[in-house]
């Protein structure tokens, strides 16, 4: 999931400038989990800029904006509002803005109105807590399920660093050294022989940036 925060409404402003006419896009899953995109946020945001003097031509929220499929059909059945907007507002994560941007036909400035955080797992009182980077290179088959990429403030392979205090981390005395964890979860399970095996450094060409996955030939 990824974690967003709405930007405030004066910054959203000072971006429309004098963009008048906004169409509002939001987003079925992690924003409307996130209360950032959902139905409620863009009820609320319609009579914010209404507010403010801009005119708000309509909205939609597909399931996900980031899959161009469910994007385009909500586009398409917006497209006479759509086509009365010169903006579009969208209430998401970048990967939805930019997903608007790809699949614009009209020419419409595609604005962002939220920050995107971090991508995270959700406990079952609806906190998020990063638990990924995304890296490319899992290796959480070697550390018990615990990632040291993540949670470590280092990003360290094989093990602690000398500044570990008590079992917690140099750089957040408030929070669990993550090699502390991972060797506490082998020892349960009785894999700390696993502790010994050094891993090679990581492979950064994987994170090289832009990346992409085709799945068609």
């Amino acid at each position: 999931m990824i974690i967003t925060e709405q930007k405030p409404i004066q910054k959203i402003l000072e971006a429309l400038g004098e963009y008048k006419n906004v169409f509002l896009v939001g987003c079925g899953e992690c924003a409307t989990t996130c209360k950032t995109g959902g139905e409620a946020e863009l009820i609320k945001m319609k009579q914010q800029l209404e507010e403010a003097g801009k005119t708000v031509t309509g909205t939609c929220l597909p399931k996900a904006p980031c899959v161009a499929s469910q994007l385009k059909s909500e586009l398409a059945r917006n497209m006479q509002a759509l086509r009365k907007a010169d903006a579009v507002l969208v209430l998401a994560c970048g990967l939805g803005v930019q997903s608007v941007k790809d699949n614009d036909r009209l020419n419409l400035a595609i604005l962002p109105a939220c920050n995107s955080l971090f991508g995270a797992t959700m406990d079952a009182q609806g906190n998020f807590y990063e638990k990924c980077s995304l890296c490319g290179e899992c290796v959480l088959d070697l550390t018990q399920g615990i990632c040291p990429v993540t949670l470590c403030a280092k990003g360290l392979l094989n093990g602690p660093c000398g500044g570990m205090d008590k079992g917690k981390c140099e750089v957040d005395k408030d929070k669990d050294c993550a090699w502390v964890l991972i060797y506490r979860e082998m020892e349960k399970k009785n894999k700390l022989a696993q502790m010994g095996k050094v891993q090679a450094a990581k492979d950064f060409k994987k994170t090289t940036k832009p990346r992409k996955l085709l799945i068609s030939g």
